[in-house]
């Protein structure tokens, strides 16, 4: 059980405070309701050219880093398509060099055109070293805009093409910053060896005379459902054929996530799993093959991806995927199965749990689910998972007509 305490500054800045003094750290963890799926589709990549940006001065300090290192603390940050999260961790006594750099980061960048044009070449960079260049980079690219057809997870966090970076104004980049990295639009989590009392006084002190962003409603366009089967094919400078599967699943906070959740492990979570066996050990059609999902807060996808066996035909690699499929469908898979994926589910979230930096970025993520303690619920939902619920879930999202296809096909046959 996570212990923690939560108040909100005037500003509409909500603040979790998690103590433990087993640690000589303090984690500052930043969370901003803001990710791909909030940009305007002709200005695609922003949250991540962002999650750069924060990192090239703000309003009252030029240098982010310098400051932070002389404090003993290390630092990052991620964006996905459904938020954009920042991280300090430096030792305890040192908390309040983080109050101090990441409250003046969030009253203002410091805009200016040399910053923009340095971190705009750093994310042009990676999206042609990852997404360009690199052999498959491209594949979830294909695989998005073959999935969705309304919804903005239809582009990559990266950003739906190299232009729009490239094309970003100053004063775009303004207009994304003052709507979005608002006191009402984070959650703050402090953790480690705190007190409640001295956290309050610090987020009074640093972030109370923020001004909050305007109230914004996200009415983003929902996805029809998929009523027939969806296939592309590529020709590509690549080693292998690649295969690629996706199905349309339910959201997080969805009654299907958990049993879908452990439906991926059993399917495709390692070695042990039900594809793997198959199709890599035994029939020898993939040489690697998983199946997965990205967490994500809307409505998703459920993958399942792999690179054959040089000479194997795809079709037939299909099939063979399909009949594993056919008989998760057909037939309840074991107690001794589903309490295998438990165990897993479990192991791993004790083992994320032990990092005070990770309980602090879950709690801030369960509170953007909308209430923390959801941090404390989530294994009693596993571990409620049936037999039945398994099969249900595999039912419901293993259709035909609600797949889309990508056949990566190697040119160098």
């Amino acid at each position: 059980m996570v212990q923690f305490e939560k108040f909100v500054l005037e500003n509409g800045l909500k603040v979790i405070v998690h103590q433990d003094q087993s640690t000589p750290l303090a984690v500052m963890n930043i969370l901003y309701d803001v990710g791909a799926r909030d940009e305007d589709p002709s200005q695609t990549g922003f949250a991540h050219l962002f999650e750069h940006l924060m990192f090239g001065g703000s309003v009252n300090i030029p240098e982010y880093d310098e400051p932070l290192q002389m404090a003993g603390g290390e630092n990052n940050a991620y964006t996905t398509n459904d938020l954009t999260n920042y991280y300090i961790q430096l030792p305890s006594e040192n908390l309040e060099t983080a109050f101090w750099l990441e409250s003046d980061r969030m009253l203002s960048l410091a805009f200016s055109e040399k910053s923009l044009e340095v971190q705009r070449k750093v994310v042009c960079e990676e999206f042609k070293e990852h997404y360009i260049d690199k052999p498959y980079g491209d594949a979830w690219f294909k695989m998005r805009e073959l999935a969705y057809k309304n919804h903005p997870y239809k582009w990559m966090t990266i950003g739906k093409q190299l232009s729009h970076i490239e094309e970003a104004r100053l004063q775009d980049v303004k207009d994304f910053f003052f709507k979005h990295y608002r006191p009402n639009n984070a959650v703050m989590v402090v953790a480690g060896n705190v007190e409640t009392s001295q956290v309050k006084a610090l987020a009074e002190k640093w972030f109370g005379d923020i001004e909050a962003g305007e109230k914004r409603d996200r009415n983003l366009p929902v996805e029809a459902t998929q009523n027939e089967a969806r296939t592309e094919e590529v020709k590509a400078d690549v080693p292998l054929d690649g295969f690629y599967k996706a199905w349309h699943i339910e959201g997080r906070l969805s009654d299907q996530y958990h049993a879908m959740d452990l439906l991926t492990d059993i399917l495709g979570g390692g070695e042990s799993s039900r594809l793997y066996q198959k199709l890599v050990k035994e029939l020898q059609l993939f040489v690697s093959i998983q199946c997965y999902h990205f967490g994500s807060i809307d409505p998703g996808l459920l993958t399942i991806e792999g690179k054959l066996v040089k000479g194997v035909d795809i079709k037939a690699a299909e099939a063979a995927v399909e009949a594993i499929l056919q008989e998760i469908k057909d037939n309840l898979i074991t107690n001794e199965e589903l309490e295998k994926v438990k165990n897993k589910t479990e192991s791993i979230m004790a083992f994320e749990d032990m990092s005070v930096l990770n309980r602090a970025t879950s709690l801030a993520f369960y509170e953007l689910l909308g209430d923390a303690n959801l941090m404390n619920t989530e294994l009693q939902k596993y571990a409620a998972v049936s037999v039945a619920a398994i099969n249900k879930a595999a039912k419901q999202i293993l259709t035909e007509e609600n797949s889309s296809t990508l056949y990566y096909l190697s040119k160098t046959k």
